[in-house]
């Protein structure tokens, strides 16, 4: 009975190391300010799984948004959000023409690449992104921002989405990541 026990415990961890293994990741990310506006940078990281990787080979469109919020921290009460945004890519691959294309879904501008580390790396890359106006926002009050990259599974085709339920390898979102930022120290620029 406890070789059984421990045996599940056992693959339940392993699962779980795994999971983390092909998430994305927020690797670096910061606000500055320029005309009068808070404007985020951000790279990201992309890991795929075997299992991703041979679904993309096979011409499955892979869909990931970047979802980011501009909130004011409260001591006390939740935080207010201010402001929300979400940036949607499509990574696919064409075997006829052996390129990634990455499409931008916001603006619909694609994008071909003839390896996959060039295409995950496009999508990795926020640049130049606008948050708020800098009058817009309270003096001497921390804000928070915060980034998450979400794999859209339910954008699989359906016979897919049914084996990625609980598959480690399908667990390609990160978890969020928000730091904060006085506006104080903006204000003076």
């Amino acid at each position: 009975m406890w070789h059984s026990v421990l045996f599940v415990i056992f693959v339940l961890l392993f699962n779980t190391a795994n999971a983390n293994e092909y998430a994305a990741e927020v690797k670096q990310a910061e606000v500055s300010v320029r005309n009068g506006e808070y404007i985020l940078a951000a790279y990201l990281g992309y890991h795929l799984s075997p299992q991703a990787n041979d679904a993309l080979q096979n011409g499955v469109p892979l869909f990931w948004s970047i979802k980011i919020k501009l909130q004011q921290q409260h001591d006390f009460w939740l935080n207010k959000t201010l402001s929300k945004q979400t940036l949607r890519y499509r990574l696919q691959y064409h075997a006829l023409l052996n390129m990634y294309r990455v499409r931008n879904e916001n603006t619909g501008i694609m994008n071909s690449f003839s390896t996959l580390s060039a295409a995950l790396n496009a999508m990795a890359t926020v640049r130049d992104l606008p948050l708020m106006a800098t009058k817009d926002l309270l003096p001497n009050v921390h804000h928070l921002v915060a980034i998450k990259v979400l794999f859209e599974d339910d954008a699989l085709p359906l016979p897919l989405q049914t084996q990625v339920i609980a598959n480690p390898q399908w667990q390609l979102s990160s978890d969020w990541t928000q730091w904060n930022f006085p506006t104080q120290h903006f204000l003076n620029f």
